[in-house]
């Protein structure tokens, strides 16, 4: 798993992450989430466009940032998922939980519209 972060306006950052999210791995995803909230940087995008697998330890990265963003007065925004990660996100209803985007713009202005 590689994992980018690029800036964008409105105090936004989007991490893309590209490969599979598993047990293995996830811990370092947490982290990679956890630098900018410590930092102060509680908006947050993550682009799954080229991740292809999450395991449930994926899911806990998920849901341990969402939890921390919003508590620090931000939020976690998902962008560009494959089918096969958003079919495992919906049945462990983590769709009801985080905020799904089709692609990394929208999710990036989302941020700029009344939550």
């Amino acid at each position: 798993m590689e994992i980018a972060i690029t800036p964008h306006p409105d105090d936004v950052l989007v991490l893309s992450i590209t490969g599979s999210v598993d047990s293995l791995n996830a811990d370092q995803l947490t982290s990679a989430f956890a630098l900018p909230i410590g930092e102060g940087r509680q908006r947050l995008v993550a682009d799954f466009a080229q991740v292809n697998y999450t395991s449930s330890a994926g899911l806990r990265s998920l849901l341990i940032t969402v939890k921390e963003c919003r508590r620090a007065g931000g939020d976690l925004r998902l962008a560009a998922l494959q089918p096969q990660v958003e079919r495992v996100l919906s049945i462990a209803g983590f769709t009801a939980i985080l905020k799904v985007y089709t692609d990394v713009p929208s999710a990036v202005a989302s941020f700029g519209d009344a939550d």
